[in-house]
């Protein structure tokens, strides 16, 4: 409990709203029928949290009567009834965006709810406060939160029907938290372990949180199709509750997936929808995401002006509410907006914001107290299945003591065999990952070649030197993009294939401009390649160019090419192949020999390498072949490089 100590000011705001609200009510706004209801449940006094919501639940909206139930619980010394009331006047706040009094309330109610000893109470109000920390991004709290309600209320072996749902809630959020920090794998077993319990108990607003958050999950993980049918799943079922707020959430998805798949048109329709019922609530947390996407949607239609609008308009509400993620998004997309517009300050400005704010959220210290948080409740929750059985099987554990020597020994012999085989299996992963880590060393060096910098640098140099201020403008943000998407690639070990081929097209701006631009640079993807989710190792096409560029078309005085195509054969790998028009490797090898200065290129043999050590994931191998290719007259016409790379498309089971 000792997050709760950590909301600072929190007691001054609750008072100041209570007497605030004594103030305002004074005037007696309950009816003489809700003044019955409440005098009746104060003589009884009931513990159940059941019996409070079928009384109350239809007025819980209302802040006036619950105002009322808390005041004349508090007189009585209710402390149910009480704790009741204010956790629906901080879902109130909570709903309106306000969540300094949101918080304030559900403390209040948690501290009443623990002073009850009532454990259903507790859970409840534990959750809520996860609840508005997770809106406010503030993740450990939110966290802390949740995993108390969680396992506070398993605890009890035969729960009650508000308690699972409760325990359902936990599940969610804890998800949602999972999933805002990229541990999709996490998410989505917490969101199925909420799902199995919403089926249960057929509560239809539990199964529709629930597919829109899966569809979350499938999204991230790049399976657009699969994550589209479920937020239509989540749709269908707030339309059969009539939840305003769940249309808002499922449309603004839905329409995500259109603009990642170039539907634009779809996804305006369906923003548009969105948009129409967000404004009619009060919550402005729903119409937050509504103007980024509508912003990023007209950026990708480059409808500059409209763009700027909607997400200055997110980004704005953002900061009003203090909400990091949102402002994450907006931030991103305003610095590829400006990018575009050729206002390289203000997007790098945009840019930077965006990766300080983005780091907040996934920061080591946060995903290692995720990891921790995980162990610790594995631990926990094998120690109580070890109490329990111990418990139930005194008997049997009377009759195991005979056998304790052999037991004992047993369990010392065979954690000595694990221990050895642990530490063969870490030797053997040590050198793994010391030849991984020097084939990463050698590859950044091959990729950061200082005659490459150099040379660039005096290009540059050479257009201010001539006073041509927009090329050399142009070209250094190039350079600086690419030296930045190198040294960010240099430490993944696997990026996608969109981002291989936008970091290696900057490569080739870069090196043509020693060539007077004389190079045409071509590339094609095939419409069946999903390059965002196809994983490849970083910058391993960039050699490939280099020798292309160096050894095949540098002699060459004119009619300079280079084509690179990618195809998708098979449905477990990727083929690319890149083709230059250049004198071909026998006629490179002779010039290179005559040449006092050669040229040395290792970058081929650590590509091998490093293919090598990516293709150990798959089933399949990675192949590799250089063609030789010559015209009708069998003179040399270039050379085509073959390159096969392993793939398998990530499946999550269904729910």
């Amino acid at each position: 409990m000792q997050r709760l100590k950590n909301i600072p000011l929190q007691c001054f705001i609750l008072i100041t709203i209570l007497l605030l609200g004594n103030n305002l009510h004074a005037q007696e706004p309950a009816t003489p029928d809700f003044k019955a209801q409440v005098e009746s449940i104060i003589t009884k006094k009931p513990n159940s949290y059941q019996d409070l919501y079928s009384l109350f639940n239809t007025v819980s909206n209302d802040t006036l009567k619950m105002q009322y139930l808390s005041t004349k619980s508090k007189e009585a010394k209710y402390l149910e009834g009480e704790s009741y009331a204010l956790n629906m006047l901080g879902i109130y706040y909570r709903n309106s965006s306000k969540y300094t009094e949101a918080l304030a309330f559900h403390k209040q109610a948690q501290e009443l709810a623990l002073k009850a000893n009532n454990l259903e109470l507790q859970v409840i109000s534990l959750n809520m406060l996860g609840v508005v920390n997770r809106r406010l991004d503030l993740i450990r709290y939110a966290l802390d939160f949740h995993k108390q309600a969680l396992d506070l209320a398993e605890t009890v072996k035969e729960p009650s029907l508000n308690l699972k749902r409760s325990i359902a809630v936990s599940r969610n959020s804890m998800g949602n938290i999972y999933l805002s920090l990229k541990q999709y794998d996490l998410a989505f077993i917490q969101f199925n372990h909420s799902l199995e319990i919403e089926r249960a108990l057929d509560n239809k607003l539990g199964l529709a949180i629930n597919y829109q958050n899966i569809g979350y999950v499938k999204e991230s993980k790049g399976l657009l199709e699969d994550a589209l049918d479920d937020y239509k799943t989540s749709l269908d079922y707030n339309n059969q509750i009539n939840s305003n707020i769940g249309r808002v959430i499922c449309n603004n998805s839905i329409a995500v997936i259109y603009i990642k798949q170039g539907k634009y048109k779809e996804a305006q329709n369906t923003l548009n929808i969105a948009l129409q019922k967000a404004l009619l609530l009060t919550d402005q947390y729903h119409i937050i995401p509504v103007y980024i996407n509508l912003g990023w949607l007209q950026l990708k239609q480059k409808k500059f002006e409209e763009s700027e609008i909607n997400l200055k308009k997110g980004l704005q509400k953002s900061n009003d509410l203090n909400l990091v993620t949102s402002k994450i998004d907006a931030y991103k997309y305003l610095s590829q907006l400006y990018e575009l517009q050729g206002d390289y300050k203000k997007s790098h400005e945009y840019f930077t914001a965006h990766v300080a704010l983005d780091q907040t959220v996934t920061n080591e210290r946060n995903l290692q107290y995720v990891n921790d948080l995980v162990i610790k409740y594995e631990s926990e929750k094998k120690s109580n299945q070890i109490k329990e059985l111990a418990s139930e099987n005194e008997i049997v554990k009377l009759r195991l003591a005979q056998n304790k020597r052999i037991l004992l020994l047993s369990v010392f012999g065979a954690l000595l065999t694990l221990g050895i085989l642990y530490v063969l299996n870490r030797q053997k992963s040590l050198k793994s990952e010391k030849q991984i880590i020097m084939l990463e060393q050698d590859m950044l060096r091959n990729q950061m070649n200082p005659h490459f910098i150099f040379n660039t640098l005096n290009s540059i140099k050479l257009y201010i030197i001539n006073n041509e201020k927009e090329n050399a403008v142009y070209y250094l943000n190039k350079f600086s993009k690419l030296i930045r998407k190198i040294l960010v690639a240099s430490t993944e070990k696997e990026i996608s294939l969109a981002e291989e081929v936008e970091t290696m097209t900057l490569y080739m701006n870069i090196e043509n401009i020693r060539f007077d631009n004389e190079i045409k640079y071509k590339i094609e993807i095939d419409k069946n390649v999903n390059a965002e989710n196809i994983k490849v190792p970083s910058l391993i096409l960039q050699p490939f160019l280099e020798n292309a560029l160096w050894h095949g078309l540098s002699s060459k005085t004119k009619n300079k090419e280079i084509h690179v195509h990618i195809e998708k054969p098979k449905h477990n790998s990727v083929s690319i192949y890149i083709t230059d028009n250049g004198i071909g490797r026998v006629a490179s090898e002779k010039i290179n020999k005559q040449k006092t200065l050669k040229r040395k290129s290792v970058g081929i043999s650590i590509t091998k390498e490093r293919l090598d050590n990516f293709s150990k994931q798959f089933t399949n191998d990675y192949k590799l072949e250089i063609i030789d290719l010559y015209d009708a007259n069998n003179l040399a016409s270039g050379t085509k490089v073959v390159i096969e790379i392993p793939t398998e498309e990530i499946k999550l089971r269904t729910a």
